[in-house]
This record gives structure tokens, C-alpha cells and sequence, in this order.
């Protein structure tokens, strides 16, 4: 990559992208692609469904948010069903100030930032494109240009209703600047940046002793009031505030429920009616969609102050409550270690695996829902089956605690835990015992963990070891049958001949003697029973297997090892089950013979070229799953 050609290109982009004519020019373009009028609302939801979206199961997933917020798919979907789409709409709820709710490291922050950088890039397409009057601070629609007592035929001829003002700065640029002339005005194309504060702004609150309200609205020039004369001469004004700046996008209100009363009330006249007081002016116009965030508990003291009930109407809460499903908890861990220095340590499979359990199970509340433990919840919310339920029963269960998800432990204490965990051990290599070990240890120094609480998660990490027992016996297992391919091969053969003359109530022929023979039922049931196939049960899934086998010979295909995954299960857990001793002998003895480490050397390489392991964790997991075998 050439860092100097990359810079130069991305530099005649720009150049090629950039616009500037009159307010005539304009005019055709706004004739030929409408949309570059839209509402401010209007841009961020075009920005969000431009993406594309999934549908699966009645479930909505925008690909917009696709790679960097992780299971929270209803929350998103519903803040853009029932927020952006609407108010892109112009229905009331774009009269409203969004306020994200839930509880810390949740995903409110990377949600807006998602939004932000989107509205950035989105700027510099076709279909974000976005104009503003020359020279305005605010970056004016140019359309405000056009008196209020034409814009009725306007919207006839063009389709486009225009909203707002003229602003106090721009009304003089007209008369001084073009005579009245709205057709000789100069327009150009913007593109919205935070850092160059052009249609994105960010306030944050802080003491309110020191904040100044030009913060939000800009402030007096003083230098300037000689050379115009007044304080009420637009020009003699700073239109440089969060507000003014955010005019056409967005601004993000940062911990919003801590600012100071005289800071929201600004807000109460721009939600409602698009403007806002600023300097010895007119109210100013400005189309901007206004985004807090704030925590529970400050929601809560917030709409408990009568003083605040003029603004409780003026905000629409999206709750973002934390993810309940162990696969996507995953993933944010393997984000937030890509971004950070740790990237380069090998972390062993099922370490994240057994931290994100972990965490969801400290989420997840209690089901009323009898034979329902967390366990089985935390794995239907997973997409997991679980004998006996259904996806009827799976959403009883979402609908059964409004606030699930709102507590419970964050994914910024578990990376702090992984890095502690790295630390410790001063090798550049750690598994999932060392993962819950830290997480057990922490728990202690968390400062907002109560004492009950902490004794409640330290049997989730003892939940969370035993699911890790499972799994690593399990990849033991897989790496030491694959190691016996022939074995498994031959078995399954065994048991296929047995199930044909099964169902089709033939007898098999011993290959030395030539005796015929009933079907060996005891190595059927040996086989079936790793699996739970009950007696009663065992001739549907014996026909089922027969109905695969005739499928694959009709179509030439040889029916395998791995043509039905429940069979193949099944004879891994049986081989598994005769090679228990073997296994024992191999991962334990302390002077292994010949073979057996042939055996185990065959089974370390197998788990680190195809399971993901070093050498290291390797053998600290086969090291691990003797001991559980001798227990």
C-alpha cells in the first residue's frame, strides 16, 4: 500500500465531488434528483435501508450495523421501524428527542458512532448527497431561500415541502450580498465531517457553573460589534454552537440526563417546532435529528422530577439492553481484541466461548416457565435446540422480563479480565481456564458487584466450567476418532448393514461362516443410546436413516461419515466411549510408550491444524481432559 497515492486519490475524489453553482443551478438539479432536498430524518434512514436488510423468522437485520453491533437485532430493528422510519415520514416522532437507555458497554456509543460515521460517508454518494447556501455557517438548506408564499406551488410542481426559515445572517447576505436576487445565491455540496463540525455535532455536558449556553447556540463576536454597530446584526454573531454547526444530520447529546435544566430547554422549542432561540435573533430554523444517551438509573431520577415533565414528552426512549446470545457475545470479544494490542496472542478455542456464557448467564433472569433452568434458556435464545421446546416457547420467554438484559456483567470487565489473564500468565498463549480463573478473581475488585451478586455469578463461572468440561472432552474426543478414521468408518458400516436388515426384517450373513444372523441389536442400541435414543424411538430413527441411505443411492451419491450429522455424533460418541482408557493412558502417563505418543502426537496435530490450537494449548487441553477422564 502506498500511504502518498492513496492520500492523492482520495484527494481528487474530493475534488471530483465538490459543487458550487447558483441557486438557479440548483433548482435543476433538485428537479432531476429530488432527494437531495430530504429531511435530515429522511437521510439517516435512506443511509440505514440503502445497506439492505436480512429478514429471517420475522426477524430484521440491517446490514448497516452488521459488523460492528452483536446481537441486538431487535433493539435495532425496532429504532428503525418505530424511530427512523416514521420520522423520515415526517410523522410526530421526528419531533421528538431520541434517547438511547441501558446500562454501560452496552452498544449505545458504538451505535452512534456507527450513525455519525455513516452520515460521513453516506455525504460523499449520489443518493447522500447533501447542499447548502455558500458561506452559511450553518450550511442552510438553500430551498429556505424560496419565500413562504411560493412555496405551495413549489411543492405542486416539485414534490419537495419546504420547511423552516430563512436564518437572520442569511436574509441580510441576500439583500447586501445579491440585491434580493434568490436565482444568483451560491450554492455548493457539503460533506458532513465531525472533526470539521459540518452537519454532525456532540455536546457534553460538563460543570454547569463553567458550561455557557453559546456551547449549544454560538455566541457574540465582540470584535465585530464596532464595525457593525450592533449586537443584533447577524454578522456581529458567532452561529458557531452544537446546533448551529449539526444543522442538516445530527447531533449526539452525550450523557444528556446530566446536563444542566437551562441546556434541555433549547431542545423543548427544537424538537417540537424546528427551532431554536439564539443572540437578539428571530427563532432560528434548523433540521437536525437530536440523539442521547443515558443509563438507567438516571432515566428513572430524571422522569421522577415533576420540573422535567415538559421534556418527558419530548423524548422517545429506545431501550439498548445488553446481548443475551452466547455466539454474538463472542463476537464482540473478537472485535474488541482485534482493535486492541492483544491481537497477536493466541487465544485457545472456547475461551471467549466459556466468558461470553459466563456473561449471559449474569444477564438472563429467572423463568417461571417450569423445567426451564438458565442453562436451557441461554441456550434456546442461542438458537440452540433444546428437547422439548420450541420457538413457541423461546419467545414466552423473551416476553416474560421486559427488563432482561439490563443488568449483569459488561463486555469491557471481561476484556479487562482476558488482559489481566495475559498478563499473568507472561506467555503469549491462554485458554478458558485461565479466562474463568480471571473473571473469578475480578469479581472481588469490581467495584459496583454487590456481595450477593458476586456469590450468585461465582456459581456462573462454576456453570461456565462445567459447560467448558463438555467441550473440551468433546474436541478430545472428535480429534481422537478422527485419528481412527478406519474405525469409525468400519463401524458405521456395521450398524448401516444392521439397520437395512433391521427395517426390512432380513437376516445378515456372517462373512466367515456364511450362518445367517439376526441384526445385532445390542451394537445398534450401543450406538443409538450415545445420542438418547430412547427404545421406544429407536425404529423412527432406524427408518429415518434408511430413507437417507435410499435418498443418497437414487442419486449416486455414497452415503458417508458425515451424510447425517446426529449418526455421525453418535458414532463419534461411542468410539470415544471404547477408547476412554486410551485416551486416559495417553493424556496422563508420565513415561507413554511408543505408540501412545504416537497416538498423541497424531491427536496435538490434528487439533492445531484443523481446531485452531497452538502447541501449547494443545497440550494443556488434552492435559486437562485426562484429568477430568480419571475423576
Amino acid at each position: 500500500m502506498d500511504i502518498l497515492n492513496r492520500v492523492r486519490e482520495y484527494r481528487e475524489e474530493e475534488s471530483r465531488l465538490r459543487w458550487e453553482g447558483t441557486f438557479g443551478e440548483y433548482l435543476e438539479i433538485v428537479k432531476e434528483r429530488p432527494h437531495v432536498a430530504q429531511s435530515a430524518h429522511s437521510r439517516i434512514y435512506n443511509m440505514i435501508k440503502d445497506k439492505g436488510l436480512t429478514e429471517k423468522n420475522g426477524r430484521k437485520t440491517y446490514h448497516f450495523f452488521g459488523n460492528d453491533i452483536f446481537g441486538l437485532e431487535e433493539a435495532v430493528e425496532r429504532l428503525v421501524e418505530e424511530y427512523f422510519h416514521p420520522a423520515a415520514k415526517r410523522l410526530d416522532v421526528r419531533k421528538r428527542i431520541l434517547l438511547l437507555m441501558g446500562p454501560v458497554s452496552g452498544g449505545k456509543s458504538t451505535l452512534v458512532n456507527l450513525l455519525k460515521r455513516g452520515l460521513e460517508e453516506y455525504s460523499r454518494t449520489d443518493a447522500g448527497a447533501v447542499y447548502a447556501i455558500k458561506g452559511c455557517p450553518m450550511h442552510e438548506d438553500p430551498l429556505h431561500l424560496i419565500p413562504p408564499h411560493l412555496r405551495k406551488e413549489f411543492q405542486e410542481e416539485y414534490g419537495i415541502r419546504i420547511e423552516g426559515s430563512l436564518s437572520p445572517l442569511n436574509t441580510m447576505r441576500l439583500e447586501k450580498e445579491y440585491g434580493g436576487r434568490i436565482e444568483d445565491v451560491l450554492v455548493e455540496r457539503i460533506f458532513f465531517s465531525e472533526d470539521k463540525r459540518v452537519g454532525i455535532g456532540t455536546f457534553s455536558p460538563s460543570d454547569p457553573k463553567s458550561q455557557d449556553i453559546a456551547d449549544l447556540t454560538g455566541s457574540i463576536d465582540f470584535s465585530t460589534i464596532a464595525e457593525y454597530g450592533s449586537e443584533s446584526d447577524p454578522r456581529a454573531y458567532r452561529f458557531d454552537g452544537e446546533l448551529n454547526k449539526a444543522n442538516r444530520g445530527m447531533m449526539e447529546f452525550q450523557e444528556i440526563l446530566k446536563s444542566d435544566e437551562k441546556f434541555l430547554w433549547h431542545l423543548l422549542s427544537l424538537t417540537q417546532e424546528g427551532n431554536f432561540k439564539a443572540g437578539r435573533f428571530a427563532l432560528i430554523s434548523a433540521d437536525e435529528m437530536i440523539i442521547a444517551h443515558s443509563n438507567e438509573t438516571e432515566y428513572r431520577s430524571f422522569i421522577a422530577n415533576k420540573k422535567n415533565e415538559a421534556l418527558h414528552s419530548r423524548i422517545i426512549v429506545m431501550p439498548i439492553p445488553y446481548n443475551l446470545r452466547v455466539s454474538e457475545e463472542e463476537r464482540i470479544y473478537e472485535k474488541m481484541i482485534k482493535e486492541s494490542d492483544m491481537a497477536d496472542v493466541h487465544i485457545a478455542p472456547h475461551a471467549l466461548r466459556v466468558a461470553a456464557i459466563f456473561s449471559v448467564l449474569t444477564r438472563l433472569k429467572e423463568s417461571k416457565k417450569q423445567g426451564i433452568d438458565l442453562v436451557k434458556k441461554m441456550r434456546l435464545y442461542d438458537g440452540e435446540n433444546v428437547e422439548g421446546y420450541n420457538q413457541v416457547d423461546l419467545e414466552e420467554l423473551q416476553r416474560e422480563h421486559k427488563d432482561e438484559g439490563m443488568s449483569g456483567i459488561d463486555p469491557r470487565y471481561v476484556i479487562n479480565r482476558i488482559s489481566s489473564a495475559i498478563i499473568r500468565k507472561e506467555v503469549p498463549s491462554i485458554n478458558a481456564l485461565d479466562v474463568l480463573r480471571s473473571l473469578k478473581d475480578g469479581l472481588d475488585q469490581h467495584p459496583s458487584i454487590s456481595r450477593e451478586d458476586a456469590e450468585k455469578y461465582m456459581n456462573y463461572i462454576a456453570v461456565a466450567r462445567k459447560e467448558y468440561d463438555d467441550i473440551a472432552k468433546n474436541e478430545v474426543q472428535k480429534a481422537f476418532v478422527y485419528s481412527y478414521e478406519e474405525s469409525a468408518k468400519s463401524l458405521l458400516d456395521n450398524y448401516l448393514d444392521n439397520v437395512e436388515a433391521y427395517c426390512n426384517k432380513n437376516k445378515l450373513r456372517d462373512p466367515l461362516t456364511g450362518e445367517e444372523m439376526n441384526p445385532d441389536e445390542k451394537l445398534m442400541r450401543s450406538i443409538e443410546e450415545q445420542i438418547g435414543i430412547s427404545e421406544n424411538a429407536k425404529k423412527a430413527f432406524r427408518e429415518e436413516i434408511l430413507i437417507r441411505l435410499s435418498a443418497y443411492a437414487r442419486k449416486g451419491k455414497r452415503f458417508d461419515y458425515n451424510s447425517h450429522e446426529r449418526l455421525r455424533e453418535a458414532i463419534q460418541k461411542k468410539l470415544f466411549a471404547d477408547l476412554k482408557d486410551v485416551v486416559k493412558i495417553t493424556t496422563t502417563s508420565q513415561t507413554p510408550d511408543e505408540n501412545q505418543l504416537k497416538k498423541v502426537n497424531e491427536v496435538i496435530a490434528r487439533l492445531i491444524d484443523e481446531y485452531g490450537y497452538n502447541s501449547t494449548s494443545a497440550n494443556e487441553l488434552l492435559r486437562y481432559v485426562g484429568s477430568l477422564l480419571n475423576r
